[in-house]
């Protein structure tokens, strides 16, 4: 039995029934990161005598039998743009690198309150603008599965980790497939919630209308537990909302049959490797199988989906990251400098990469007078269409299945010379974060060796048919349970 592939459920009840003790899982956890990440490059950070003093102390809750929760003890990783105090949180950038918070995310203090144990920070493209972790300022990612193949991005770190068997569970963080692509890529399930419905607060923003805080596991009930655990209102976060989170793995076992499922026909569409549309139509017959009613359903204004979605996460990209200007976080560049214009400009300078400077730059033109009406106000009147199209697609069917990415993992450097075409790796998932709704990456069978992603996308808060019906499909395919040679 290796600890370190157990899933949460599994090693809970381990656990509970004291067969082992948090300390020896998680000691099994940091020297399986030793002995593997030296290959895959995963971590940016380990957290070694953090992860022990929290397993002991879960150790501890356990003995007692007092407030244990379902991850209590079980060992995590975290992308590391999200806040955690006393501990480097980079965003894989230069400019960052030696950046220490004095304060925790929500989603930080959520799961140490469960008793969670931090093993370490993951790598990703710096501050989430890719879709390989190639452009990460620090090193690339390799993908678990072949090792001169990417992971996907931004959360490549958060997905390699997963499923390189290097934690139990990983929290990443959606702008536009960033949990979703590398899940697909390295054959783990992941979900991009609901806009409002996780935390933002201690999350250093990308796009802070697309972004959402959410976690990677080796099966859907697994992702249920931790969505369970991080989702809900937030006083610090004024854009989450005040509803009650469900008992997601309550109601995971109730049948689909006679749910509505709809196949958009946009998303099926020439381009596509033919092993990742072989594996989706399979996917699709396993939904009829389970008694699920398949629709064809349009959205209408998909090919706008890839330009409004750059558009805008450039203009708020270029706000956002302003505020790295040498003075406050991170790197500070004065040497020979005249003025603080000149720190200002020699820090950006070295500290950001050339992908960052690229989007600040293309960012600030959209938002400047003379071009914000032609650009970027456009492009908010095409995200309320794309918002319609979901809104008209749910009024005939409970949820929608797509592809998460036109291919399998692509080699290393083979799309690093022409941005135009990485972006369109996101063709399937961005349309998702400018309209709000959820997603959840399963892996749904190989294409040349490589797995597959499908993304089961639903409404407003209604993760739970998500869970349910991925679950569903789970319990009927064994895709999600292989492991890579490593």
């Amino acid at each position: 039995m290796q600890l370190t592939s157990l899933t949460i459920r599994e090693a809970h009840e381990l656990l509970t029934s004291k067969k082992i003790s948090s300390v020896e899982l998680t000691q099994a956890t940091l020297d399986r990161i030793r002995e593997v990440d030296k290959k895959v490059q995963s971590y940016v950070t380990v957290t070694d005598e953090l992860a022990l003093e929290q397993a002991k102390k879960a150790d501890e809750r356990i003995a007692k039998g007092e407030n244990i929760t379902p991850l209590t003890g079980i060992p995590f990783s975290m992308k590391d743009c999200i806040s955690t105090r006393g501990v480097p949180t980079t965003c894989s950038s230069k400019i960052l690198e030696n950046y220490v918070p004095q304060y925790n995310a929500t989603v930080t203090n959520k799961l140490a309150d469960s008793g969670a144990v931090l093993v370490g920070k993951t790598n990703m493209d710096e501050f989430g603008m890719g879709s390989s972790t190639e452009n990460s300022g620090l090193f690339t990612t390799r993908n678990p599965w072949d090792l001169e193949r990417v992971p996907g991005g931004s959360s490549g770190g958060a997905a390699a980790s997963m499923s390189a068997s290097l934690c139990n569970f990983a929290i990443g963080e959606d702008t536009g497939g960033s949990v979703r692509t590398p899940a697909g890529f390295c054959g783990v399930t992941g979900i991009k919630p609901t806009y409002g419905r996780v935390s933002r607060y201690g999350l250093i923003a990308l796009a802070s209308s697309f972004d959402g805080i959410g976690p990677l596991a080796r099966d859907v009930y697994d992702c249920a537990t931790v969505f369970e655990a991080i989702a809900g209102n937030d006083p610090y976060d004024s854009t989450t909302y005040a509803s009650p989170v469900p008992n997601y793995t309550a109601n995971i076992d109730k049948p689909v049959k006679g749910m509505k499922l709809g196949i958009p026909k946009e998303y099926f569409v020439a381009g596509m490797e033919a092993g990742v549309e072989s594996s989706i139509q399979e996917a699709i017959r396993q939904f009829e199988k389970l008694g699920m009613e398949i629709h064809e359903v349009s959205l209408p204004h998909t090919k706008y989906g890839l330009p409004v979605y750059y558009l805008l996460l450039f203009a708020e990209a270029s706000a956002n990251l302003a505020r790295m200007d040498g003075t406050r976080f991170g790197l500070s560049v004065s040497d020979g400098a005249k003025d603080v214009i000149d720190i200002y400009l020699k820090t950006r300078h070295e500290g950001f990469g050339d992908e960052v400077k690229r989007r600040i730059m293309l960012g600030a033109y959209a938002l400047s007078s003379g071009y914000y009406d032609a650009y970027y106000l456009k492009a908010q009147k095409v995200r309320t269409l794309l918002r319609r199209d979901f809104e008209s697609a749910f009024a005939s069917v409970d949820l929608l299945v797509a592809p998460v990415c036109p291919t399998t993992a692509f080699k290393i450097g083979e799309k690093t010379s022409d941005p135009l075409e990485m972006y369109l790796s996101d063709i399937y998932t961005v349309a998702t974060n400018p309209a709000g709704v959820p997603a959840l990456a399963v892996p749904c069978g190989f294409s040349n060796n490589m797995p597959v992603g499908m993304q089961l996308i639903g409404k407003h808060l209604d993760e739970q048919t998500l869970f349910q019906v991925g679950h569903a499909y789970q319990q009927v395919t064994d895709w999600h349970t292989k492991l890579p040679p490593i």
